[in-house]
């Protein structure tokens, strides 16, 4: 039997919240269950922790189900999870755990500081990386404050939709048509659209409102859609470069996960010194961000220049069949077992040091 406790938390509240069960479902099956007893806690929809049972409940969904409630106590001297049922609690020492939750509550930080409170070793990203990495428009103006070439870009907040003539009067006196208008935290490109017009670009905006409290409009950088992997602590490690071949005309919640037109390619043919300088400034902005552990740094390829221009950062990518962050390093020759073993030590060096 394992001597240590994992915890794996999965679903939350989140627009990604059925990608994260997907992604979840990989990372637990290949834990090394020599050295871990695993331990699985899903959050519904609406908020509700739930202790998990078994992995074909989290693959069929009836782990919601579930009459078991399950808390991370925050006491500092605890580090234990609550188990509570029919009023009686329970608890299960906690020795690290795994959060496998994208987009808000859970990404962004909110989770992160729990555990930072409650003392836990945790895989990922600290609290101010991944707030201000969930964040589109704050990451902009901290990569601006390094200096690498992105989109141009307006931020506006949801309160002044209001006055949507003076919007539209800012966004077109700063950027050209056609835009992108994304929400600012949203994940995987949930409330994301394209304008091409003043009409559009209130649709746009009102779509992403729906979605954020904060909202982006970007330059739109016509080229080719590359990504990286990161992953280390003080000494930070850049895999090699993949592709996203999108089936629509941009990558899209819907292009991503439910188009199988729509492709990704490990290793691509770039021009010479690109991967060098997409590797070098990936790890450039994962440190600008106080990145630790992992992250997925996207960028363009500009389609008549070659210029690389960075787009966003993920700080915990996604591990599904379609999921760069693992293809990439299974390239560079770490498969997701020795991968995940590798985010797990790097989160108990964290809590050593």
């Amino acid at each position: 039997m394992a001597d240590k406790n994992i915890v794996v938390i999965m679903g939350g509240r989140s627009s990604e919240h059925d990608v994260s069960l997907v992604s979840a479902a990989t990372v637990i099956e290949n834990i090394d269950t020599d050295k871990y007893n695993i331990v699985m806690v899903g959050i519904t929809k609406d908020g509700q922790w739930k202790l998990v049972d078994s992995l074909d409940r989290v693959k069929d969904g009836s782990w919601v189900k579930s009459h078991i409630s399950a808390y991370i106590s925050p006491d500092t001297d605890k580090r234990e999870l609550l188990l509570v049922r029919d009023g009686k609690v329970d608890t299960i020492d906690i020795d690290v755990v795994f959060p496998v939750l994208h987009g808000m509550n859970g990404e962004d930080g909110t989770l992160q500081g729990l555990l930072e409170l409650a003392h836990i070793p945790y895989v990922g990203c600290g609290v101010l990386a991944s707030a201000c990495s969930m964040d589109k428009f704050y990451t902009k103006v901290i990569v601006d404050s390094i200096g690498i070439r992105q989109a141009k870009f307006v931020g506006v907040r949801r309160s002044e939709i209001g006055d949507m003539d003076a919007i539209v009067r800012r966004v077109e006196a700063e950027i050209p048509y056609p835009v992108f208008v994304k929400p600012s935290k949203a994940g995987s490109s949930q409330g994301v659209s394209k304008a091409s017009d003043r009409e559009e670009l209130v649709a746009a905006l009102e779509l992403a409102a729906q979605h954020d409290t904060k909202i982006l409009v970007e330059e739109t950088i016509v080229g080719r859609e590359l990504e990286c992997a990161v992953l280390g602590g003080t000494d930070v490690q850049a895999s090699g470069v993949g592709e996203v071949l999108a089936a629509d005309e941009f990558y899209s919640y819907e292009a991503k996960y439910n188009n199988a037109e729509s492709k990704t390619v490990v290793g691509p043919v770039l021009p010479e010194g690109k991967e060098e300088e997409i590797r070098e400034n990936a790890k450039a902005i994962f440190k600008a961000l106080d990145g630790y552990g992992l992250s997925r740094v996207d960028f363009f390829l500009t389609k008549d220049t070659n210029e690389v221009v960075f787009n966003e950062i993920n700080t915990l990518p996604g591990f599904t069949a379609i999921s760069m962050y693992p293809m990439l390093w299974e390239a560079k020759g770490l498969d997701k077992k020795i991968l995940i073993q590798k985010l797990i030590d790097l989160a108990m060096v964290r809590y050593d040091g």
